[in-house]
């Protein structure tokens, strides 16, 4: 199935008055449409502890709607045109089941946060958002100005986005959770306390610095040794940059980094409102620095990572080999010589 949706959705041409982009925003639309219905089905199992009180707000359910009428009229509009009629025709269907699936009404259940859930709303959600910022971002301001919104291998980068946002949430909720309850438990400094006590801007400079000095090591090392580098090797395997590169990372791999990034967070006990800020920030910045833009920002890329401080570290030529780990702070690659900004 991923053989045959590459061969026909990848590297497609979606410029105006082609007929192409309407039969896409079908398919988006429709297949987005039927992810949501399915949360409102059974939100038990597919929604987030954190978003379940949106659900009675009365905004989600005419959302839902709303995406389900437009995927549908985007199919027909496509279908009247004759022009890439079998996309068309597969988003209308995708609307119509949505409108099966997701036909009945659903109060938020009552269900303990610690449940098993795989979080497919949290992934709508976030694919919408970023989508709706990154795509006319790229288009605005490419890098690349040849390369297509359905560039190569974005059919591939979407399965691990998909289960970046979903499947590793169910591994957390076995490695990360536990080890988060048990530090809890057996860790109560008066440091921790005097940390959480920090102004909140204090707090969140000081987790970027302790965290990417974790990961740099660990960055490092991944392309050093060999051994781990079969594991990396899957984040450089992707042809060209955008938006959704950041998310091809190999399942260990997301682990590794996880539990790195989240230790130092739970032993020094920074205080949650921090950590939330450290988490949007850091969610939003790895997609930017694999964006295709070309923003420069001449004094900005020595003090945090920008897409052309990491856009290097992708590079091919021999000069860009092991350069730039550094997920934010440049700092640790001038202090261990792994520097490159020509």
């Amino acid at each position: 199935m991923s053989k045959a949706l590459r061969d026909k959705y990848e590297d497609v041409d979606l410029s105006p008055g082609q007929g192409k982009g309407s039969a896409a925003l079908a398919l988006f639309l429709g297949s987005l449409s039927l992810l949501g219905a399915l949360c409102f089905w059974m939100p038990a199992v597919f929604t987030t502890p954190e978003f379940r009180g949106f659900y009675n707000t009365g905004i989600l359910k005419p959302l839902l709607q709303l995406c389900i009428v437009l995927g549908f009229g985007c199919g027909l509009f496509s279908m009247m045109r004759h022009q890439s009629a079998g996309y068309g025709l597969t988003g209308m269907v995708l609307a119509v089941a949505a409108a099966l699936v997701g036909s009945g009404h659903i109060e938020a259940p009552n269900i303990d946060g610690r449940n098993l859930y795989v979080g497919l709303d949290y992934f709508v959600l976030t694919l919408v958002v970023l989508a709706l910022v990154f795509v006319p971002l790229e288009r605005a301001f490419p890098k690349d100005p040849a390369q297509n919104i359905l560039r190569k291998g974005w059919i591939t980068d979407l399965k691990y986005f998909m289960f970046s946002h979903m499947g590793v949430q169910l591994i957390s909720f076995f490695t990360v959770i536990p080890v988060q309850v048990f530090l809890h438990q057996v860790t109560t400094w008066e440091f921790q306390l005097w940390i959480a006590a920090q102004p909140i801007w204090l707090q969140f400079i000081e987790i970027l610095l302790v965290v990417d000095f974790g990961t740099y090591w660990i960055h490092r090392a991944m392309h050093e040794i060999p051994a781990l580098w079969k594991i990396h090797a899957v984040h450089h395997s992707t042809e060209q940059m955008n938006w959704l590169a950041s998310s091809r990372l190999h399942l260990i791999e997301i682990l590794v980094n996880r539990l790195a990034g989240y230790l130092p967070i739970f032993v020094l006990g920074f205080a949650p409102s921090a950590v939330y800020a450290y988490l949007v920030f850091i969610s939003f910045h790895a997609i930017f620095i694999h964006a295709n833009v070309r923003f420069r920002f001449p004094v900005l890329r020595w003090l945090l990572a920008t897409p052309e401080y990491h856009h290097w570290h992708h590079s091919s030529e021999d000069e860009a080999i092991d350069k730039n780990y550094a997920g934010f702070l440049p700092i640790y690659d001038v202090l261990f010589g792994t520097v490159l900004m020509p």
